[in-house]
């Protein structure tokens, strides 16, 4: 990634909710999207994400589908039901791939599906374009 890159993005920095139960994976992602603008939260498993996406009100939240204690598809269905978190987008950001799994968060109101790792490069244009 070249360092224009990281400076030109065509949106202001969003408010992201990092959702994962690997700390390493998600420390390292919250470094990089602060460094392209972001302001950055980030919880290790379903109960908690519900209560820092209250607390933080994020634009958009990126969410692994396999955590402990409540699985990202029914984090999902909570964050929907949250009149407070209306037109939150809402990322999909998990090991699994397959058609029927792109098909089941969509079916769960995911906004987006992306299998890790994720490129920065497609990350980042999500973000600017697509959040």
């Amino acid at each position: 990634m070249d360092e224009k890159s990281l400076h030109d993005s065509r949106r202001p920095g969003r408010r992201v909710l990092v959702v994962e139960d690997n700390r390493d994976s998600a420390e390292t992602l919250g470094l990089m999207l602060e460094m392209w603008g972001h302001e950055v939260r980030a919880a290790h498993d379903g109960p908690s994400a519900l209560e820092v996406a209250l607390g933080f009100r994020p634009d958009v939240v990126l969410l692994d589908i396999g955590l402990p204690g409540m699985d990202g598809y029914e984090v999902a269905r909570r964050l929907r039901g949250q009149s407070e978190l209306a037109g939150l987008f809402l990322v999909a950001m998990t090991g699994y791939g397959q058609d029927e799994d792109r098909q089941r968060t969509q079916a769960e109101g995911f906004d987006h599906h992306l299998v890790k790792p994720v490129e920065p490069r497609v990350l980042e244009r999500l973000l600017s374009d697509g959040a």
